[in-house]
């Protein structure tokens, strides 16, 4: 949690492998994957994170189904029919072929969370997935990762300025300029 320009998103992407630290260590399940190659940090992005962006980064072209099954193909694998799977079980089974133009905030949002679910990573890492949702939507996106955390024992990282999110947490992290301020439990 914190305000904008806090190092939110920034914390995210070292959690993700995207960034390697100027000092400090990354470790992912026992691994410092702060000193791996480039391609090894790739290997594990494909492998173990999966990644929820607040713009969805839905590819305006492809259908929802496609835009799924694209991470997919990207790591050599196609899995058309667990890309409709999850999509349905997202509340999406009726809006697999539409395209992201035709899906409200909260539907590309689902989208997007299928996208970063179809490899079954075990570490889901969330940029303010409720920023541009309504209440309502942003409440389907909240008992979503929650169910993921919970019932599916995924490691859910979000983060987030959006106070709603307490509630949900079972940790909780403050941030301002790049430090962190403060680190409880809050929900189990």
């Amino acid at each position: 949690m914190g305000p904008s320009g806090s190092g939110k998103t920034t914390l995210l992407s070292l959690l993700g492998c995207l960034l390697t630290p100027d000092s400090g260590s990354v470790y992912l399940d026992g691994v410092e994957v702060s000193r791996l190659s480039e391609r090894q940090r790739t290997a594990i992005r494909r492998h173990n994170i999966g990644f929820i962006f607040q713009a969805f980064r839905l590819f305006r072209s492809l259908s929802a189904i496609d835009n799924v099954g694209i991470a997919t193909e990207i790591s050599g694998q196609q899995q058309r029919a667990s890309a409709q799977k999850l999509l349905s079980d997202l509340g999406l089974g009726d809006k697999i072929h539409l395209k992201p133009n035709a899906l409200s905030g909260g539907e590309k949002q689902r989208v997007a969370i299928a996208r970063a679910l179809i490899r079954n990573p075990q570490v889901l890492l969330a940029d303010e997935p409720t920023a541009s949702l309504d209440s309502q939507a942003g409440r389907q996106i909240f008992e979503i990762l929650f169910k993921l955390a919970v019932e599916e024992k995924k490691t859910v990282v979000v983060v987030s300025h959006d106070p709603r999110w307490e509630s949900f947490a079972h940790h909780v992290t403050q941030l301002r300029d790049g430090q962190v301020l403060e680190q409880r439990n809050a929900n189990p």
